[in-house]
């Protein structure tokens, strides 16, 4: 397979994965304020800093008003991680590796965008409950991973799109968990509180994961609950079970079946997972949950940077 064509399915199945985190993200916090008590201050900031886009927030508005924050995560041309941009993006990356899609796949793509595109030209989603536009988004992010899954070859190219899907789902997750943590809650004094319970439900909810971490924990707490987003080896979206899933990939690209690793971009992402599968939770509180957080957002980095290295550099072919 070109490079080429791997770097441009790679960043299609990370821009659809990020669209619907986004959709999702906005959507539970929405639901979210309306459970709030009244006179608890509406928490719109976090969501900007778990999507990355802060600095670019900042320089052309003033506040985290609701209108504002909906627009720039959901609808803003100039956000390169907005869900409009991020669907553009992953149109336009299938429309270049058509001939390694099916028809119903690409389909999907364009209808989706098409529809996001319509929303945003005419300004729909502030003239109704925007919630039914991230409902649409997100089941039309979910019709395209089943068409994927009962219509595309295991070929390189799947892996490569498993691998940017893989990828993307493990760093949102540590995104969104590290902002709970450390900006959610109002004061020291929240903790244990109700409202301390809400949020943290809210997060859940917000990877998918509050059913299932129900049937498997009960009561909501907080160890339990990063436990379940880190270090879960059967729930889809913990950042184990996606790193695994990656590097399961990454080998059927490679072709290594050894226990070692073929390239770097192999070596640094088993090295993660191995972290992960003997890490101990009491151990990474110890430590500072932020700052295991945000050494783990590094080394996924460097993971994208090393597969880039690797399989996508144009001049070194």
């Amino acid at each position: 397979m070109l490079s080429r064509v791997a770097d441009t399915i790679f960043w299609m199945y990370r821009y659809l994965e990020r669209a619907e985190n986004n959709a999702r993200f906005l959507d539970v916090n929405f639901n979210l304020v309306l459970d709030l008590p009244p006179g608890t201050t509406e928490q719109w900031k976090p969501l900007v800093i778990a999507t990355g886009g802060l600095e670019d927030y900042i320089i052309n508005h003033e506040g985290f008003r609701k209108n504002d924050v909906i627009q720039f995560i959901g609808f803003d041309e100039m956000n390169p991680n907005s869900i409009y941009s991020c669907l553009r993006n992953a149109r336009e990356n299938a429309r270049m590796v058509r001939e390694n899609l099916t028809k119903e796949l690409w389909e999907e793509i364009n209808n989706l965008y098409l529809f996001v595109f319509e929303t945003v030209k005419k300004g729909k989603w502030a003239k109704s409950d925007p919630r039914n536009f991230f409902t649409k988004v997100k089941k039309g992010c979910q019709n395209l991973w089943g068409i994927n899954e009962s219509t595309i070859s295991r070929s390189d190219g799947w892996h490569f799109g498993q691998l940017g899907q893989s990828l993307e789902r493990a760093d949102n997750t540590s995104r969104i968990l590290d902002v709970k943590y450390h900006i959610l809650l109002p004061s020291v004094e929240s903790v244990g509180t109700p409202l301390d319970i809400i949020h943290w439900a809210a997060l859940l909810k917000s990877v998918s994961a509050y059913n299932m971490y129900r049937r498997h924990y009960g009561k909501i707490l907080p160890v339990n609950i990063t436990q379940f987003l880190i270090l879960e080896k059967e729930f889809p979206r913990s950042i184990l079970f996606s790193l695994q899933k990656a590097e399961l990939s990454l080998r059927k690209i490679s072709g290594n079946q050894s226990s070692g690793y073929a390239n770097q971009a192999e070596k640094k992402l088993g090295s993660l997972r191995a972290d992960l599968e003997f890490a101990d939770i009491n151990d990474i509180f110890t430590g500072g949950l932020h700052e295991y957080l945000d050494d783990l957002q590094k080394k996924i980095s460097g993971i994208s940077l090393s597969i880039y290295d690797t399989y996508f550099d144009h001049n070194i072919y």
